[in-house]
């Protein structure tokens, strides 16, 4: 993929994220997708500030610019800056080398219950995984601007894949942006549940237990499964999840 196909599928990725209620009404233009450029590692392509028209659907491919791990920028259009909390994502990849992309942004149900101070549990098979053990929670709402304020959050990450930041909004990390957007839809999506359940039961509310998860780890794919050998083994492969393709090409008729 050429430098400027980047550039392309990381607008696209941005937008996405209001497609999804990630990043809209008062967010409308906070929040970023970043993708590490995979033939210059010590780079990454993400959003910045300053555009005419500031706002996530609106992102084009030029108005995409590169930054190193230090969180300088290094390419992009003129009059425009690097994303406010790009240590953020500059931390992150100086700290993670295999994380191939970041997202941060400022979900409603996410925000809140990291305001409340609640134990995001784990209440749907789908994004269970992410909140299977305790998310670490940064325990600042201020921007994250500072080189100390990026390694806080990039330290807390270690095994997880989401990092909320209290009364702020959240970071999911992914080996790519469908992965790092798909954790942040999740993780609100687990958020959302946690609030509900809180309303409905209680700070005692049940959730998916670990037996569960071990339970389900050891069961064998569905692809083992007598009636699916003979379609699985001639069944069309796709680069892409179905969710992913619909949004990509939803969101970028115009470019």
């Amino acid at each position: 993929m050429s430098f400027e196909d980047l550039k392309r599928e990381v607008a696209i990725a941005n937008r996405i994220l209001t497609e999804l209620g990630l990043a809209n009404d008062l967010t409308i233009s906070r929040g970023h997708v970043s993708l590490r450029i995979p033939e210059a590692p010590d780079r990454f392509i993400v959003k910045g500030r300053g555009y005419e028209m500031d706002a996530l659907p609106c992102m084009r491919p030029e108005d995409m610019v590169v930054c190193d791990l230090e969180g300088y920028l290094t390419e992009g259009p003129p009059g425009v800056s690097q994303c406010f909390e790009v240590k953020i994502h500059s931390c992150i990849y100086r700290t993670y080398p295999e994380v191939r992309s970041v997202v941060h942004v400022h979900p409603t149900f996410t925000v809140l219950m990291g305001s409340l101070k609640a134990q995001l549990r784990p209440l749907s098979g789908s994004g269970g995984q992410l909140v299977r053990n305790p998310v670490p929670v940064f325990p600042h709402s201020y921007l994250i601007q500072s080189e100390e304020d990026g390694m806080g959050v990039a330290g807390l990450l270690q095994d997880s894949k989401a990092v909320l930041l209290r009364g702020h909004g959240a970071v999911t990390t992914g080996r790519s942006m469908e992965e790092s957007v798909t954790n942040m839809l999740e993780l609100e999506k687990q958020a959302r549940l946690n609030w509900y359940a809180l309303c409905a039961f209680g700070p005692d509310y049940p959730c998916i237990e670990e037996e569960m998860f071990i339970e389900n780890a050891a069961r064998p794919s569905f692809e083992d499964e007598p009636h699916f050998k003979e379609t699985m083994a001639t069944r069309r492969r796709v680069g892409r999840g179905g969710m992913w393709a619909y949004y990509s090409e939803l969101v970028s008729k115009d470019l």
